[in-house]
């Protein structure tokens, strides 16, 4: 599958008026308005999944640019960030009976 992100399009739009505007060069698998937390008004921008890259490619020649409702949309190829593996800091366990040492003031 292939992330989509599409921004521009009216605030007042549904999922799924925005499914329908783009299902006929691609198939949608899911798709996400991403809106505002507190108020649940729309934000301007969406991500969709869609089955396929070559998919992805014609929703983007068909309506990358075109106006809608009177705002241009954009829409481009949501590249996956590479998964940054943070190394482990491992410190010792105390065994239950070994005292637990005292830590000297810091110097100031």
């Amino acid at each position: 599958m292939v992330k989509i992100f599409v921004g521009g399009f009216p605030l007042e739009m549904t999922e799924l008026e925005l499914v329908q505007i783009v299902a006929p060069y691609g198939d949608v698998c899911t798709i996400k308005i991403v809106r505002d937390k507190k108020t649940k008004i729309c934000k301007g921008y969406a991500f969709l999944e869609v089955a396929d890259r070559h998919g992805a490619e014609q929703i983007i020649a068909a309506l990358n640019g075109t106006m809608l409702g009177g705002r241009q949309l954009s829409i481009s190829i949501k590249e996956d960030e590479p998964v940054v593996v943070k190394p482990r800091i491992y410190t010792r366990l105390r065994r239950p009976d070994e005292p637990v040492k005292a830590r000297r003031p810091r110097r100031v």
